[in-house]
């Protein structure tokens, strides 16, 4: 018989000193590889029995994968995070210094907190208390820890390689995504556990127009900075076309029973009416207008060396994020057509397809609910589409259910402090999602 299972406390403070180590993927070439390499040996520290109970291999020099044997031959488990966090404005100013992982009023402050070390986080303490209580899952769980997401995702896209060639298929991947939130919509005002189903492709292009240069006193009728702003311009004027994933008309009809009045009778008809409902998103913006769309976003705009000068080259770069059911040269020629200037240069930068929905009437999306009404058992669980790109994307290829989802309460405060100013956790929201992993494992059958 296995040991009484006793859950290791002070979780604040693992995450605390995963925090304070700066695995800033985009700033290798300054930092170095050091804090990536210290990480690595925090886990053993931090997590004595996973490291003497489950085999690591490194794959690439940012790649983790950890492979807890099962009890079967069934396929595995495999629970995905990333360790690397994005950089910091210095002019940014945080309440408490964004590498120092202070813990305060039952909270984590720190870069990396939400996205992705607390997520990673409660997977290992969920696998640590259980390899302290003698519990062997079912099936194989890997562990896929990544240390460049946020730069691409290299470390994931050969870890799921190594996978393919190995003949290996997931009977579940779960990755970052959603999360517990307490007004999924507007007018839904629920705790909902949100988990990604699919996830819409990410495209970066470069426009690029040329043109003479000279001296900015006598202007020609076009000029290169002229073109790149038009072209900018007509594509926030015309944006792509909407779209209804089958998962968010899911959502909003599993939203209609946990509410009243107004509200429902309005879940319902947007959940019976698709194009009516993506119109409906379209005018609420934000969101819900990118839920429905592929998304144009002007990030970077370039050219010129002096103010009296005109550029003889001006560049605008672009990031998309495609909508479910298109594609990356779909999306270019819509901007070729879009723009409709035969003197701009389009030039993809990077491109991955979007994935395809993972169905959610599964024993797989079954599990992940089972696992949210152990730890939340206030919150429905909904299906919806990720807007961001996740390291799972590189699994969707062969693997036919991959969701997105880490177990923490965030309100929309907290979500918009990811990749921004004063990021935290509550204690008590790391505390539920090692319940929720928990729970996942132990349910586990062949």
């Amino acid at each position: 018989m296995p040991a009484r299972l006793t859950v290791r406390p002070d979780v604040a403070d693992r995450l605390s000193r995963m925090v304070q180590l700066p695995t800033v993927s985009a700033e290798l070439e300054t930092r170095g590889a050091a804090p990536f390499e210290a990480f690595a040996e925090l886990i053993g520290e931090l997590y004595p029995r996973v490291a003497a109970g489950l085999e690591r291999e490194r794959i690439t020099d940012f790649g983790l994968l950890y492979r807890w044997r099962g009890t079967s031959d069934a396929a595995p488990v495999v629970l995905m995070a990333h360790y690397d966090v994005v950089p910091v404005d210095e002019h940014d100013e945080w309440t408490h210094p964004p590498f120092a992982g202070v813990v305060d009023a039952g909270r984590v402050y720190g870069r990396g907190t939400l996205d992705d070390k607390g997520p990673l986080a409660v997977i290992l303490e969920a696998v640590e208390n259980l390899l302290g209580a003698g519990f062997r899952p079912a099936r194989d769980v890997y562990l896929s820890f990544g240390g460049n997401e946020e730069s691409y995702g290299e470390a994931a896209a050969r870890i799921a390689d190594a996978f393919r060639e190995r003949g290996i298929t997931p009977w579940l991947v779960l990755d970052e995504g959603g999360a517990v939130v307490d007004a999924p919509l507007p007018f839904v005002r629920v705790p909902a556990a949100m988990v990604g189903v699919g996830e819409k492709g990410v495209m970066t292009v470069r426009m690029t127009a040329r043109g003479d240069g000279g001296h900015a006193s006598a202007p020609p009728k076009t000029t290169a900075a002229a073109r790149i702003a038009g072209a900018v311009g007509r594509l926030s004027r015309h944006p792509f076309p909407v779209r209804m994933p089958a998962s968010i008309r899911s959502m909003l009809a599993g939203f209609v029973p946990h509410t009243r009045g107004p509200a429902k009778l309005l879940l319902a008809a947007l959940a019976a009416l698709p194009p009516v409902t993506a119109r409906v998103f379209v005018r609420m913006g934000g969101e819900p207008a990118a839920l429905v769309r592929t998304t144009v976003a002007p990030t970077m705009l370039a050219g010129g060396t002096a103010p009296n000068v005109l550029p003889s080259q001006a560049s605008a770069t672009l990031n998309l994020r495609i909508a479910l059911g298109e594609t990356v040269d779909g999306a270019i020629g819509r901007l070729r057509r879009r723009v409709a200037d035969p003197g701009i240069e389009f030039e993809l930068l990077e491109g991955s397809e979007p994935s395809p929905e993972s169905p959610v009437d599964t024993a797989q999306f079954a599990a992940i609910r089972d696992a949210v009404a152990v730890a939340y058992p206030e919150a429905i669980t909904a299906p919806y589409v990720m807007m961001a790109a996740t390291d799972s994307r590189h699994f969707h290829r062969f693997a036919p259910a991959v969701y997105r989802f880490a177990p923490l309460a965030m309100d929309a405060r907290q979500r918009a402090s990811i990749h921004g100013v004063d990021e935290y956790v509550e204690i008590d929201s790391l505390e539920r999602g090692e319940r929720f992993h928990r729970a996942l494992l132990e349910a586990l059958v062949a």
